[in-house]
């Protein structure tokens, strides 16, 4: 059955096989939502199903199209992605032009998937807006971005979007269960996921240090400041992804202000995020630490 490895966005699934069964694509769509929520996955199979030759159920896992897309080897299916990890170059689109020109040789139709297509650069993107504006019959491509804002408005206008939601939390937990991955994982954890599996998976990459902020938070009415600036090393090494351990920090603190509704909570998200904004204006990283700690140390000292 189609999509049936996949978590969420049932309604999503719906309308993907209506269109692959109905045979009613348009020429191209873009995909909107949070990384690690299953786009590349929905699309993949997408494409599958449109390509597959079976004139009832998509896909039949039978025909031809079917046994070379299983296969990886489908000559009317590419991926398209970011070649050095951080832009969509305009000599891979010129490529995608060129493929795209030829007829299919298998199935009746060619399908190109750009994910992570809002790294483009601007010349790659004036480029495939030429070919979107007067696709072959043939084509379909879909873009995928979780930052949709960063693309042009005039490729925006062109495509149908589709959104996708984040998963629930039962929804990842029992993924995680599923592949045994769910060792330790707290609510908070969970909540900090933010709908993504993939988010999930970095969290449990680096639980200690998300359990060290937990244990942050319980020593701030206990031990001295001085105590705490010696023993959050996981904060001062982490300038290159602090802001995700920030977010952690304000979850905690939003979770105990839901359960004891005191106003120090409150005022800690408030430090938090005004830490937050320091950080990413550039100010001294060090001294940013410091003063969120103490900050935080004062409030909940006072």
């Amino acid at each position: 059955m189609a999509f049936e490895n996949i978590l969420g966005n049932e309604k999503n699934k719906e309308i993907l096989v209506r269109i692959a069964e109905e045979e009613s694509s348009v020429h191209g769509y873009l995909w909107v939502g949070k990384d690690g929520i299953g786009k590349k996955l929905f699309a993949i199979q997408f494409a599958k199903m449109l390509l597959c030759e079976s004139n009832s159920k998509k896909p039949c896992d039978k025909c031809k199209s079917c046994i070379e897309f299983n296969a990886e080897s489908h000559p009317d299916f590419m991926m398209i992605e970011p070649d050095d990890g951080k832009t969509i170059k305009i000599e891979q689109i010129r490529y995608m032009q060129e493929k795209i020109a030829e007829k299919p040789i298998t199935a009746s139709k060619k399908v190109y998937i750009i994910n992570n297509s809002e790294l483009m650069t601007r010349e790659a993107a004036n480029s495939l807006l030429k070919t979107l504006e007067e696709p072959p019959s043939y084509a379909i491509i879909i873009l995928i971005t979780s930052n949709e804002s960063k693309l042009l408005a005039t490729i925006k206008s062109r495509l149908m979007k589709i959104y996708f939601k984040p998963l629930e939390e039962d929804q990842i937990l029992s993924y995680l269960k599923a592949n045994n991955l769910d060792v330790d994982i707290t609510k908070n954890m969970l909540k900090q996921c933010e709908g993504s599996i993939g988010k999930a998976i970095k969290v449990l990459e680096e639980r200690e240090k998300y359990a060290f902020i937990d244990d942050v938070i319980k020593s701030l009415s206990v031990d001295d400041i001085t105590t705490i600036w010696r023993k959050s090393d996981v904060l001062y090494n982490a300038k290159d992804n602090i802001v995700p351990l920030l977010e952690y920090m304000g979850i905690v603190l939003y979770e105990k202000l839901r359960e004891k509704n005191e106003i120090k909570y409150a005022n800690g998200i408030k430090i938090i995020e005004k830490a937050k904004q320091r950080i990413l204006a550039n100010a001294n990283y060090d001294m940013s630490i410091d003063d969120l700690l103490l900050e935080l140390w004062e409030e909940f000292n006072s």
